[in-house]
């Protein structure tokens, strides 16, 4: 025979199971704005039948139904699509990174315009072919010396503009580390707090959202590789339960380093973690404030072999030097080493020329330089001779001693303009990659910098489009959807009622038998 109450406890565990399901609508709908919150759902399990299996057990048509009890709650979310968008979020951040690298560039060479160098050197051409056709003018000579300190302060400013921006971009290398170990270590800390609750049997969803939203801001720093590790001894842990994370810097190309770089590593019998802090040491050892270029990246006390990692930490390296092989490269440093090439290339071949020429009325060869400069920083401190504009008349425009009128070096010096520098590398001593005409030259130098440029936008533009599809997708299953939350609180305040009437009814059912039955000729 049944129990009387049975369908009392039955109804109870319904109206328990669905208040259930109530607060957890709630709590979705209450952090539908909070970013990494994924939606949750609790999973409804049948209660064992009544009766169990035996020999004394009541004669009845079959078992009856218990009611429902909450399995566990737990959070809606793709593994496969956290995956993919951090390996996109990693390429964008390399990418829009060096975009933002190289156009800053562009921006201090300020090609094509009014004040770029390009137009300052036409200038500097026009005042020497005008001093050709006027030797003995003071004024023409007067334009030569202030269009050449023009050209030479645009070259310091280049020089000194893009120094400073490297600088910023070592102090950049410095704040994005010091970002990576604090994203580290608050990972590490909710990696405690998870392995500490789930051997209970419990599901921390939200501090599962909270640490995965750590690890996607870390992929946009340096490319990771991430995982889970879930202790051979983990008391009553859930079949689901996630576990801790095992965090490893890999290659651009997802490939491990030889021996494994762990920013997080996990023991697997006792899930303890251990956090390895990342340093990037320059040439003097320094972590802070970094110069020249930088020497290696420490992981704990692991030395990487080389840089090929993404992410913006490593667009950051690129942008400011590295040594590779006992050479420094990287996009500022060879875009300072061109800008010095440019400089002594035009410079020791106007010298050159000028020192050959007479000054204005001068009876032997003028044997002075033009432009002055360190050669150790030809473009930070290249300028015009003090004796030069001092006196103009200094300026060595003639071929022959004595003659006044005499314009051959002006021609010869405004002639460098077209001069194919092929032919005189080896006697000039100028850099050996020098090939054409100096202005050729630098168009060469403005002309991959902005396919370089370009060519990182374009990278940018079409990772950003798959960032923001695979981000969509990824949201289309966790995210909160206000209606689909709002069906689903209808759907539970509806069973939760219905259980409730279900009491009512068997209320009635027993105050029949109870105070309705054996009452007879009232």
């Amino acid at each position: 025979m049944i129990p009387t109450f049975h369908g009392l406890e039955t109804a109870k565990r319904g109206i328990s199971t669905q208040q259930s399901a109530l607060f957890t609508v709630a709590h979705n709908i209450a952090n539908a704005n909070t970013v990494g919150y994924s939606r949750q759902r609790v999973s409804f399990t049948p209660t064992n039948p009544y009766p169990g299996t035996g020999l004394n057990r009541p004669e009845i048509p079959g078992q009856i139904g218990t009611g429902v009890t909450a399995g566990k709650i737990e959070r809606i979310r793709d593994a496969f699509l956290d995956r993919q968008y951090r390996l996109e979020s990693n390429k964008l951040g390399y990418y829009a990174t060096l975009a933002d690298s190289l156009g800053k560039i562009e921006e201090i060479m300020n090609e094509p315009s009014e004040s770029g160098l390009h137009s300052v050197m036409e200038k500097f051409w026009k005042a020497l072919q005008d001093l050709a056709n006027h030797t003995e003018n003071t004024g023409a000579r007067e334009v030569v010396a202030s269009t050449g300190e023009m050209l030479a302060e645009t070259i310091n400013y280049y020089y000194n503009s893009l120094v400073r921006m490297k600088n910023e971009i070592g102090n950049q290398i410095s704040v994005k580390t010091k970002e990576i170990n604090t994203l580290l270590s608050q990972i590490d800390q909710l990696n405690k707090q998870i392995a500490s609750i789930e051997p209970s049997g419990q599901l921390p969803n939200d501090l599962y959202d909270r640490r995965d939203l750590l690890v996607d801001q870390l992929s946009s720093l340096v490319n990771i590789k991430v995982k889970t590790v879930v202790p051979k001894n983990y008391g009553k842990a859930d079949p689901s339960a996630v576990g801790v994370y095992q965090i490893e810097l890999v290659k651009n190309d997802g490939s491990s380093y030889a021996p494994p770089v762990y920013l997080i590593h996990a023991d697997p019998a006792s899930g303890r973690t251990a956090v390895n802090e990342v340093k990037v040491l320059d040439e003097n050892g320094q972590s802070e404030s970094l110069s020249g270029s930088v020497q290696t990246v420490m992981v704990g006390e692991q030395s990487l072999p080389d840089f090929s990692f993404l992410g913006e930490l490593g667009a950051l390296i690129e942008s400011f030097g590295y040594q590779d092989s006992g050479q420094v490269k990287g996009i500022y440093p060879e875009m300072i080493q061109k800008l010095h090439n440019f400089t002594l290339a035009f410079a020791n071949e106007f010298n050159a020329v000028h020192r050959a020429g007479y000054s204005l009325g001068g009876t032997a060869p003028s044997g002075l330089d033009f432009f002055v400069f360190d050669s150790a920083n030809p473009a930070g401190t290249i300028r015009v001779s003090q004796t030069i504009l001092d006196d103009t008349g200094k300026i060595a425009a003639g071929l022959n001693s004595g003659d006044s009128g005499d314009n051959g070096n002006a021609a010869l010096l405004a002639a460098i303009k077209s001069k194919n520098f092929n032919d005189y590398i080896t006697k000039a001593q100028l850099p050996p990659n020098m090939n054409g005409t100096i202005d050729s030259y630098y168009a060469g130098i403005i002309g991959k910098l902005g396919v370089d440029a370009q060519n990182a936008i374009k990278d940018r533009d079409n990772v950003q489009v798959l960032v923001d599809s695979v981000d969509y997708n990824r949201k289309s299953i966790s995210s909160v959807s206000l209606d689909e939350e709002m069906t689903n609180m209808i759907t539970f305040q509806h069973a939760y009622n219905a259980s409730a009437r279900i009491i009512t009814v068997i209320d009635e059912m027993i105050d029949k038998i109870i105070n309705g039955m054996g009452i007879v000729g009232r």
